[in-house]
């Protein structure tokens, strides 16, 4: 896993690209497995937050086309090399669908069944249990319980921001104003203040296990910079356009 965060962080500047493949393809592969007739997924991002629909109930069925086209974006067999097997890979392959479909195992989006309002899911599981929020806000956001659970998110958004411009308090702005949790002017406050936020929290962590160097961190970050959106002053570099 290691070996892979540091080559995709380095080719696509994304260090998660096998664990959104993981995330994928591990449910569908345990149900097969297992005979587990029926798995939910949580929402379906493109229908949900904008992206290129590929079916029409797409938001409702996991289609596999959609899985590799937007979610995983490559086949993993693809990422052998000397040091990673075809065997490493098998938590990142999906299933063969003949297979699935032998099995008789479906896969829906429960966003599809009930409003997906990350807000509201995170009021109802705190109503349910002990919840623990994060110590403070979330680095690059303003909101301290949504997608906590590891160090690289912060990596991983900051990386979206250099990349298209916007970070992770404009996405969680965004859809907390899309469904009436928070006014626009104060969500433009929040993005003014933390989007693009540097993931200095844990950064040493993360570079220990993506196994570089800051220096070497920094070059390949700004080989991922979009340069459509982004202009060098003096030392540093600003957007071209304000939110």
């Amino acid at each position: 896993s290691r070996l892979l965060a540091n080559r995709f962080f380095i080719e696509r500047g994304n260090p998660k690209v096998h664990w959104d493949a993981g995330i994928n393809s591990l449910p569908i592969r345990v149900a097969c497995e297992k005979n587990i007739k029926l798995v939910f997924y949580a929402e379906h991002g493109e229908s949900e937050y904008g992206g290129k629909v590929l079916n029409k109930n797409s938001d409702k069925i996991r289609n596999f086309e959609e899985v590799i086209e937007n979610q995983i974006g490559d086949d993993p067999k693809n990422w052998i090399s000397d040091q990673v097997k075809e065997n490493d890979l098998i938590p990142y392959i999906y299933p063969k669908l003949d297979l699935i479909n032998e099995k008789k195992i479906s896969a829906y989006y429960f966003s599809y069944f009930e409003k997906w309002d990350v807000h509201e899911n995170y009021r109802f599981i705190k109503s349910k249990m002990n919840f623990v929020k994060n110590n403070g806000r979330i680095t690059g956001t303003f909101q301290n319980y949504d997608s906590l659970d590891d160090y690289i998110d912060p990596l991983y958004y900051y990386m979206q921001y250099i990349k298209f411009g916007f970070g992770r308090a404009l996405r969680d702005a965004s859809r907390l104003i899309r469904n009436n949790h928070l006014d626009r002017k104060k969500g433009l406050e929040y993005v003014n203040l933390y989007d693009g936020e540097f993931p200095d929290k844990e950064f040493q962590t993360v570079l220990n296990y993506l196994n570089l160097t800051s220096e070497k961190f920094h070059i390949i970050v700004d080989k991922h910079r979009n340069n459509e959106i982004w202009k060098k002053a003096a030392n540093t570099h600003k957007l071209k356009f304000e939110i």
